[in-house]
C-alpha cells in the first residue's frame, strides 16, 4: 500500500468539496421542495435541514429511526455536533442524503413513505427526446463484428448519459485535442480477457446513475449475457433514493419498461434481461452497504463474499471509484492495483472523471492534462477512465 494521502473534507472555501456541501446541497433541498407538494411538517423539515448543513452541526437521527445503531456505527457517534465541513466529505455527503429522506418522510408511516424525491427528474431524463435517440443509434450496431458491438456497448457504459459517444467505436473520434485524450486510462483489453467469449463466469456491475446512464449499464450486461462472455451477472443498486440520480430497483424496472417499449434492437435487449430476471441469469440487489458512508475496504463480510465469487466486478461512477480507492487526495500516479488490493477479488472501474481522486495514471499523461486543463480536468466529466485489477 502506498502512503496514506490526505483525507477529501469539506473546509476549504473555494475547493470542489467545499462547493458541492455550500452550494449544492442546499440547492438540491431546494429542488425537493419544490417537486412535491409537501405539507407545513415536510417543509419546515426541509428548512430546518437547509440551515443545519449549511450553518449548524451534525445531529444525530430520531430515536425511533430503523437504521439508527447502523449509522451509529458507521460514525454519526463519532461525527455528531460536528460541522459538516469537518468530516470526512464521502461521510458528510452520504449523511446529508439520509437526513434529506428523513426531512421528507421517506422511511416513517405516513402519504410518502416510499416516496423518491428526485424522481420527478429521473423520468423526465427517462423518457426524453434525448434517450430515443440513443436508443435508436442501437440499431446502428447490427453491421458491427462481434468484438466491435462489445465495445461499443462497453464505452456506452462507461460514458453514461454521453452513451452517443460511446457508440462511436472509439474515444479518439472526439473533438478532444490528442494531447488530452478523452480516455486518461485504458485497461479495457484485461477486461476482455476476464471475459473471454464463450466464458462461464459471473459479472458483477456496482451500478451508479439511474435514467440515461443506467440503461447504458443495462445494454452491457445484455450483450454480455447474449455474447456468452458471462452466464450469469448480478447488478448491486442501491435500496432507497441517494445522491439525487443513483439507481434504486425501481429505477431498474422504469429502465426495463424504457427499453421493451422501444423499436429495434433496444426492445430486443429489454426482453432479453426481462427473461433474465424470470431464469435467474440476472439479479437485482440492494445491499445496505450501498448507501453506507464508508469505502470498499470496509464492506460487511457477506458483501465481501459475494464480491468474491465473481469473475469479475465492473464498479462503476465517480462516487463508487471514490469508495474503492478511498476518498482522498492520492497522488494521481499511485497505481491503482495498490489501492483496489484489498477487494476481493477482479475488479474494473469504469467512470467519468467528477471529482478530485484519482489514480493509476502515467505521469506523461498527468503532466498533459494538468498543462491544458489546469485542475478542472479531475471534476469537469470531460474526460474517463476504465481500470482494471485483474
Amino acid at each position: 500500500m502506498p502512503a496514506t494521502a490526505p483525507l477529501l473534507l469539506g473546509d476549504e472555501p473555494g475547493s470542489f468539496p467545499h462547493s458541492v456541501l455550500a452550494e449544492r446541497h442546499p440547492a438540491i433541498i431546494r429542488q425537493v421542495r419544490e417537486a412535491f407538494p409537501y405539507g407545513p411538517d415536510r417543509r419546515r423539515a426541509l428548512d430546518a435541514l437547509l440551515v443545519s448543513c449549511t450553518e449548524g452541526a451534525i445531529e444525530p437521527l430520531p430515536a425511533d429511526a430503523h437504521d439508527r445503531d447502523r449509522w451509529g456505527a458507521w460514525g454519526l457517534d463519532t461525527y455528531a455536533g460536528r460541522s459538516w465541513f469537518d468530516v470526512p466529505w464521502l461521510w458528510s455527503e452520504s449523511y446529508f442524503y439520509r437526513c434529506l429522506l428523513e426531512a421528507v418522510g421517506h422511511f416513517a408511516p405516513g402519504p410518502w413513505q416510499g416516496i423518491d424525491p428526485f424522481r420527478p427528474d429521473k423520468l423526465a431524463e427517462l423518457d426524453s427526446a434525448r434517450t430515443d435517440e440513443e436508443l435508436a443509434a442501437l440499431d446502428g450496431l447490427a453491421d458491427l463484428t462481434a468484438d466491435e458491438q462489445d465495445r461499443a456497448l462497453l464505452h456506452g457504459s462507461l460514458w453514461g448519459n454521453r452513451a452517443d459517444l460511446g457508440f462511436r467505436l472509439s474515444a479518439g473520434t472526439s473533438d478532444t485535442p490528442a494531447a488530452v485524450p478523452a480516455l486518461v486510462a485504458d485497461d479495457s483489453d484485461t477486461l476482455w480477457s476476464l471475459l473471454p467469449p464463450s466464458g462461464a463466469g459471473t459479472l458483477y456491475l456496482i451500478a451508479d446513475n439511474a435514467g440515461r446512464e443506467l440503461v447504458p449499464d443495462l445494454l452491457l450486461v445484455s450483450r454480455l449475457l447474449a455474447g456468452s462472455r458471462v452466464e450469469r451477472a448480478v447488478l448491486h443498486v442501491k435500496p432507497h433514493p441517494y445522491y439525487v440520480s443513483d439507481a434504486t430497483p425501481a429505477d431498474v424496472l422504469d429502465a426495463l419498461r424504457r427499453l421493451t417499449a422501444a423499436p429495434g434492437a433496444a426492445a430486443t435487449h429489454g426482453r432479453r434481461l426481462w427473461q433474465a430476471l424470470t431464469d435467474g441469469r440476472l439479479t437485482v440487489r440492494a445491499h445496505p452497504f450501498s448507501c453506507g458512508p464508508l469505502p470498499y475496504a470496509e464492506m460487511p463480510d457477506d458483501l465481501r463474499a459475494e464480491f468474491a465469487s465473481a469473475t469479475v466486478t465492473i464498479v462503476k461512477g465517480d462516487l463508487n471509484y471514490r469508495r474503492l480507492v478511498g476518498d482522498r487526495l492520492w497522488a494521481p500516479t499511485t497505481p491503482f492495483a495498490d489501492l483496489t488490493g484489498h477487494f476481493p477479488g477482479p475488479v474494473a472501474a469504469l467512470r467519468t472523471l467528477k471529482s478530485d481522486v484519482i489514480c493509476g495514471l502515467d505521469t506523461r499523461t498527468v503532466t498533459a492534462l494538468d498543462a491544458a486543463e489546469g485542475p478542472r480536468w479531475r471534476t469537469g466529466g470531460t474526460h474517463a477512465l476504465i481500470q482494471v485489477r485483474a
